[in-house]
C-alpha cells in the first residue's frame, strides 16, 4: 500500500497558531497555561485523588458509581480473555472506510484504559497485567497511520493510550522498564507527529488530536509538546464555540484561512444566526459536536490536574455549549433559524466531565446539562475515545 509522507512534528500553520494564540490571550493567560515545572502522575483526564474517590464509592456500594462500575466490568473492554490485534500500519479512510485496524486500535486502547481502571478499583493484578499485555502488543508492532482519516484516528486512539499508561505506570509495579520505554517510543513516533500540528478540518478533529497530544506530552513529560498542545487548544476553542461577545461572526482558528463572511458561514454548516453555545458543528450533527465538547473537557481536566487550569478560560463557552446542545437533545423543538429547523441529535455520553468541572466544582447551575447527564447515567463508551465517565467524574470533587 502507498504510504503518505511523514509530516514534520509541527507544521508552519501550527507555529503561527501558537504565536497568534499567545497574542490574543495575553501574558497573564500565557503564564496560567505554561507547562508545569514537574508533571503530576497519574494525570491524564483522571488523577490519583479522583481514582481514590471512585474506589471508595464503589467499595461502599454508592450510586451512581457502583452501577457505573458494574456496567464497565460487564463490558467487552474489561474482559481478561481479550486478544489484542495490533497492526504495523493502521489505514483509515473517511468514516473508517477502508478499515484496516481502525476499530481494533481504538477498542484495544479503550480496553487498556478500562482494565487500568479495573485494576485500580479492585486491586486485582490480573487487570493490570492484561492492560500491559495490550499496550505491549501494540508498542511492539505499530509504526504509522495512513489514509485520509489518519489524523483523527490517531487522535482517538492516542487519547486513550496515555490514560491507561498513566494509571498502570504510576500505580502498578509490574510493567517492565524496557516495555515502558518502548511504549513511550510508540507514542512519540507513531502518534505525536500525526496530532501535534493540528488540523484545518472540522473542529472536532483538531480538538481530539489536541487531547491526544496533551495526554502524550504528560506521559512523556515533554514540556514543549505540552505547550504546543495548549496553544492549539487556546486557538481552537474560541473558534469552535460561539459567544455573543465575539461579535457578529464566530472567531476563526489561527491559520484557518477563513477570511470572508461567506467562508465562515459555510464552515459553520450554513448557519447565519449565532447565539451563545452554538458550535461549529451543531448544524452538522450533535454526534460530532459531542466529540468536540468531550475533547475540550478532557484537555481542560488534564491541565487542571497538572496545575495549569484552563477551565477558567473556556468555562463560559463550554457551559453555554453543553447547555444549548442539552436543551435540544432533551427534545425541545428547534426554531426555524437554527439549522433550518432540523437537528440531527445523538450527543453521546460526553457531558459528565464538563458538568462536574463547571457545575459541581465551579458552581454554574447548568440545569439542562444536569438533567441530560442524570438521565443518561451510567454513561458508557462511544467506542472511539470516551469511556466510563459517570464512574470517573460524577460529582468527583478531587
Amino acid at each position: 500500500m502507498r504510504r503518505r509522507p511523514r509530516r514534520a512534528l509541527i507544521a508552519v500553520p501550527a507555529l503561527l497558531a501558537a504565536l497568534l494564540a499567545s497574542l490574543v490571550t495575553g501574558p497573564a493567560a500565557d503564564r496560567a497555561a505554561a507547562a508545569p515545572a514537574s508533571f503530576t502522575h497519574p494525570g491524564v483526564t483522571v488523577s490519583r485523588g479522583q481514582l481514590d474517590f471512585v474506589r471508595a464509592k464503589v467499595e461502599a456500594g454508592a450510586q451512581p458509581w457502583k452501577g457505573a462500575f458494574d456496567q464497565m466490568m460487564a463490558s467487552k473492554y474489561a474482559s481478561l480473555t481479550r486478544t489484542p490485534r495490533p497492526r504495523a500500519i493502521v489505514e483509515c479512510g473517511s468514516y473508517s472506510n477502508p478499515n484496516y485496524g481502525c476499530t481494533d486500535e481504538r477498542e484495544d486502547a479503550i480496553a487498556a484504559y478500562t482494565l487500568s481502571l479495573a485494576w485500580y478499583i479492585t486491586r486485582d493484578s490480573r487487570y493490570a497485567r492484561k492492560s500491559i499485555e495490550i499496550m505491549d502488543a501494540w508498542s511492539g508492532v505499530i509504526k504509522d497511520h495512513t489514509h485520509s482519516n489518519a489524523p483523527l484516528q490517531t487522535g482517538w486512539a492516542g487519547s486513550s493510550w496515555p490514560r491507561a499508561a498513566e494509571i498502570i505506570r504510576h500505580t502498578y509495579t509490574g510493567w517492565p522498564r524496557d516495555r515502558v520505554d518502548r511504549f513511550k517510543t510508540m507514542l512519540r513516533t507513531a502518534y505525536l507527529p500525526e496530532v501535534a500540528g493540528g488540523s484545518h478540518s472540522n473542529g472536532n478533529w483538531e480538538l481530539s488530536m489536541t487531547e491526544a497530544a496533551i495526554g502524550i506530552a504528560v506521559f512523556l513529560e515533554d514540556r514543549a509538546a505540552y505547550d504546543r498542545a495548549v496553544a492549539l487548544f487556546r486557538g481552537r476553542v474560541p473558534a469552535y464555540i460561539y459567544l455573543t461577545s465575539d461579535g457578529a461572526l464566530p472567531k476563526t482558528a489561527p491559520g484557518s484561512g477563513l477570511d470572508t463572511r461567506g467562508e465562515i458561514v459555510r464552515y459553520w454548516q450554513g448557519q447565519t444566526t449565532f447565539v451563545n453555545g452554538l458550535t461549529q458543528e451543531t448544524c452538522r450533527d450533535f454526534t460530532h459536536t459531542g466529540y468536540g465538547l468531550s475533547a475540550i473537557g478532557h484537555i481542560a481536566e488534564t491541565s487542571r490536574i497538572q496545575g495549569q487550569d484552563l477551565y477558567p478560560e473556556v468555562a463560559e463557552r463550554l457551559r453555554h455549549a453543553l447547555g444549548l446542545q442539552a436543551k435540544y437533545e432533551l427534545g425541545e423543538a428547534p426554531p426555524a433559524w437554527l439549522c433550518g429547523g432540523t437537528l440531527h441529535r445523538g450527543l453521546g455520553p460526553v457531558t459528565e466531565v464538563g458538568l462536574n468541572a463547571l457545575s459541581h466544582r465551579m458552581g454554574y447551575a447548568m440545569s439542562n446539562t444536569r438533567t441530560l447527564t442524570e438521565r443518561g447515567r451510567p454513561a458508557g463508551s462511544n467506542n472511539l475515545f470516551v469511556a466510563w465517565e459517570t464512574l470517573t467524574h460524577a460529582a468527583n470533587p478531587s
